[in-house]
């Protein structure tokens, strides 16, 4: 396992020291010119805000109707991802809405929901530090719910007027700038998936280390 993730790891490492170059050759969009390239940073933060949200609230679910200890702790890290791409999403997402829409922040529906995920995950890392005894299965629902906006953002900017893009313009994508985009998908899935893997690992450590903390107490 260790082999894999060193080998996921270097690979992540170059697509994120090469991207800057793909991103750099990729052309200007025609309105907003450089600081459309920031779309390169924000899509990839943006859908895996919401890809490891649902793993969250599936691995969450897995816990408690199958008593699963391992899917707690994807869930656990899971959350912490959800909460560290989040953030960077509602960072680059304003900068770029500045320059875009003339304005930081709009309350419309695909914003207002991504920012209600981010809390909502947020409160389910606090629960689970500060909640003590049953904070596990109050988590697990905290990550149901927050799996259950999911599908809601995705969709809201088809449904209802609202600045933010279709979820038709990824797919319509020129070459030119598709390429950097999904290179840079890839650097950022890669490197996701190997900080997941290292944080459920170290959660199954510290759930190890309090058992024989108890053990030891009980003796």
């Amino acid at each position: 396992m260790r082999k894999y993730l060193h080998l996921a790891l270097g690979v992540a490492a170059v697509v994120f020291a090469t991207a800057p170059f793909a991103i750099h050759w990729a052309p200007y969009e025609v309105t907003m010119g450089l600081v459309q390239k920031i779309f390169y940073f924000h899509v990839p933060s943006a859908i895996l805000t919401l890809v490891w949200a649902l793993v969250c609230g599936v691995a969450s679910a897995i816990f408690l109707f199958r008593k699963s200890k391992y899917a707690d702790y994807v869930a656990v890290a899971s959350a912490e991802m959800v909460v560290l791409l989040g953030s960077m999403m509602l960072v680059s997402g304003p900068l770029w809405g500045r320059k875009a829409w003339g304005v930081w922040w709009t309350w419309d529906p695909r914003l207002t929901s991504s920012l209600m995920l981010w809390i909502t995950f947020l409160a389910y890392l606090l629960l689970r530090r500060f909640g003590g005894p049953g904070s596990d299965k109050l988590g697990a629902g905290m990550a149901l719910f927050g799996m259950a906006n999911v599908p809601f953002i995705y969709v809201s900017v088809n449904y209802w007027r609202t600045l933010h893009p279709q979820t038709t313009v990824i797919p319509n994508l020129v070459p030119p700038m598709a390429g950097p985009l999904w290179f840079a998908m890839l650097g950022f899935l890669v490197f996701s998936l190997v900080l997941v893997t290292l944080r459920a690992q170290l959660e199954e450590q510290r759930d190890r280390v309090e058992a024989l903390y108890l053990a030891a107490d009980e003796s």
